[in-house]
């Protein structure tokens, strides 16, 4: 049964590395992060899965140990999803995509090691019943399972956003953060994904893969971060 989780965004900007030290206007976001990442600690999960945006080639589960990296953006820095195997080798040979190594490099930051670490890819095209259906899937898993949600909103709230400036992108992400901050699962289930697609949101299917896996669960929710420092909508939230 889903116990907590946490919604984070995932532009690998998040990471100072990659950012050369800079990115300082993303500081409060890291911080929001961090203090998100706490609490799936204080709830004491018997498992964790790491949820977010992948392409194709990384769609699907990820072990704990699999591997990933930040070379395609410039940096010599490989993380691992949670601590590594016993024998010290990862399960699979398939590099975390970039939302999940961005996840992963949360939870080494923690020092996670509360509990055992396993990552799912979900693809963008997947709709909400599926994504929903994937969710209740990992609510199942064990007794206690907390999830680390990686995805981020419109970008297109500006002109100067990697999508252009979309008039709708504003109304678009004010709605995420409700429900995000409501832990409303109806309504992130509610959300187009047309419309979403369109305004290029990456989170979209990690957050309803997050509402399948909450339905039941009573849980409430709190919003501890939004902006768009980028044109890009950011959210950090927390659901215990």
């Amino acid at each position: 049964m889903l116990v907590a989780a946490a919604v984070c965004p995932c532009p690998p900007l998040l990471v100072p590395a990659v950012a050369s030290g800079a990115a300082p206007e993303l500081d409060a976001a890291r911080k929001a992060c961090a203090d998100a990442v706490g609490l799936l600690a204080a709830s004491r999960p018997d498992l964790l899965v790491v949820v977010g945006p992948a392409d194709q080639a990384a769609r699907g589960p990820h072990p704990q140990g699999a591997p990933g990296s930040f070379a395609g953006f410039g940096v010599d820095l490989r993380v691992t999803l949670g601590p590594a195997p016993a024998d010290g080798h990862a399960r699979e040979e398939r590099e975390l995509p970039p939302s999940l190594a961005v996840g992963a490099w949360l939870l080494e930051r923690s020092g996670w090691s509360d509990a055992p670490v396993e990552g799912l890819g979900v693809g963008e095209p997947l709709e909400a019943a599926r994504c929903a259906d994937a969710g209740r899937s990992l609510g199942a898993r064990a007794d206690r399972v907390a999830l680390l949600v990686m995805g981020d909103g419109s970008a297109c709230r500006t002109l100067k956003a990697p999508g252009y400036l979309d008039e709708r992108a504003t109304a678009f992400d004010e709605g995420v953060a409700s429900a995000l901050g409501a832990a409303d699962t109806r309504a992130l289930l509610e959300l187009d994904a047309e419309l979403a697609y369109e305004l290029k949101a990456a989170g979209r299917a990690p957050w309803q893969v997050l509402a399948g896996a909450a339905e039941g669960a009573g849980l409430g929710g709190r919003l501890l971060y939004e902006d768009a420092p980028y044109g890009v909508g950011y959210f950090v939230a927390v659901w215990s």
